[in-house]
């Protein structure tokens, strides 16, 4: 499929896992925009991410590379992103979201025209303090999805009639703490919950996921489903502002999420740094410019295909290791195809890396001693799987060696305290 479009835009959700997307089969109404949405696009129903957690699987997304080359010891951003591409392409370039991970202070400005993370970098110091007092004062740690969507227009609104650009927005109301508006909640939830009940059974969830009766389970899955419908709202606003503008028929236009959630499938809520279809098993749809006559693809594809898809429509020096979605999605048959992902220990300093690989029809997991190099194969679907995987890994470890780990660098108090509130420190 060959297009050329005026605009590029990718629409990233943070948490979001596919299986609680009504278009992907979920019993509940969650997603009623992008179920619409999924009608004039290609939906990716087998994506997985690269990674299963945000400091790897967004450098994964913006960049097309595995997270071991993507980024370095202390997960700031080594590799050109596709930013950076478009921009040597000519694109005007924007990126929009509130995740302290993938922030300036990572260097994820790279290759940005306009870069909000939400983090107040370069104003006034007296203003940027009284902003954080504000944000503790209303218990915010992250902007809102229309906040997001108002500060990203504003960017399209100034830029001249015949520039291109290339848009990143990144929403972040699908990650815990859990804590959709009240109208969203009562969709879902017998009564409404505080903010404070709802992060403090978040927390308790990840810290002690033993201790979460069956009751509380559902009502994290209830208050988390709310935030989806909620998002999906907003992302439905965003597409009708471009509708407006004249921009949404002459865009490419893609909507992923970076990973997932878990509810105690396997033991543990949140995100952790495993590598189960709870957390990698994500949305993927691809709307080319006009939109599609809406078509599904049980080709496996990975998150890193996003970037080489938009080398290809535009031209761009070609980095990623994926490959372009709208070649998959030109082809009627599912492709016999291995996507792999990947992931550090827990402990930042874990000597400890997770692989896995997927397959139209299976599966492979491992885990590697980086210390003693040793491997152990924790599940496969067959002899074959594991042989591929441990090839791969051979291939990645050489990769990875080649890789020098950058030295430590100070991370903004700012940062720390919506990390702690977002479930990330103790």
């Amino acid at each position: 499929m060959s297009i050329e479009p005026d605009n590029v835009i990718l629409l990233s959700a943070d948490a979001l896992r596919a299986d609680h997307l009504s278009c992907y089969g979920y019993h509940r109404d969650t997603s009623p925009v992008l179920d619409e949405f999924a009608e004039e696009s290609i939906r990716f129903t087998q994506a997985y991410s690269a990674s299963s957690h945000t400091r790897e699987a967004v450098p994964a997304l913006l960049t097309g590379e595995y997270p071991d080359v993507a980024i370095d010891a202390n997960y700031r951003l080594v590799a050109d992103t596709i930013a950076s591409r478009l921009s040597e392409a000519g694109f005007k370039t924007g990126g929009f979201h509130s995740n302290p991970f993938v922030s300036r202070a990572y260097g994820f400005d790279q290759g940005f025209d306009e870069f909000d993370d939400d983090l107040h970098f370069g104003q006034h110091k007296l203003v940027a303090l009284a902003q954080r007092a504000l944000d503790k004062l209303r218990n915010r740690h992250y902007a809102r999805a229309e906040e997001i969507n108002d500060r990203s227009l504003s960017w399209v609104d100034s830029l001249a009639s015949n520039d291109s650009f290339f848009l990143w927005n990144h929403y972040m109301d699908t990650h815990g703490p859990y804590e959709p508006p009240e109208d969203y909640q009562r969709l879902y939830c017998q009564e409404t919950v505080s903010d404070s009940k709802a992060q403090s059974l978040y927390q308790r969830a990840i810290k002690d996921p033993d201790s979460i009766t069956d009751e509380e389970r559902q009502l994290l899955i209830d208050l988390y489903d709310a935030e989806i419908r909620y998002n999906d709202e907003r992302i439905g606003e965003f597409l009708e502002s471009l509708r407006k503008r004249n921009l949404l028929e002459d865009s490419l236009l893609i909507v992923t999420a970076d990973h997932g959630d878990a509810f105690g499938e396997h033991g543990y809520y949140e995100h952790p740094r495993y590598l189960h279809d709870e957390i990698t098993h994500v949305p993927l749809f691809v709307r080319p410019p006009g939109g599609v006559d809406g078509s599904e693809v049980a080709s496996p594809t990975s998150t890193l295909d996003v970037a080489a898809t938009l080398e290809d429509v535009v031209g761009a020096t070609t980095q990623s290791e994926g490959q372009s979605l709208l070649e998959l999605g030109g082809k009627s048959d599912t492709v016999d195809r291995t996507v792999f992902l990947q992931a550090r220990g827990e402990d930042e300093h874990s000597h400890l890396r997770r692989y896995a690989l997927r397959t139209a029809d299976g599966a492979c997991f491992c885990e590697r001693d980086r210390e003693n190099d040793i491997l152990e194969f924790t599940s496969c679907t067959s002899r074959s799987h594991r042989e591929e995987l441990e090839a791969h890994i051979a291939e990645r470890v050489r990769r990875e060696n080649g890789e020098a780990a950058a030295d430590d660098g100070e991370v903004d108090d700012e940062i720390e305290r919506r990390l702690s509130a977002l479930g990330y420190k103790e």
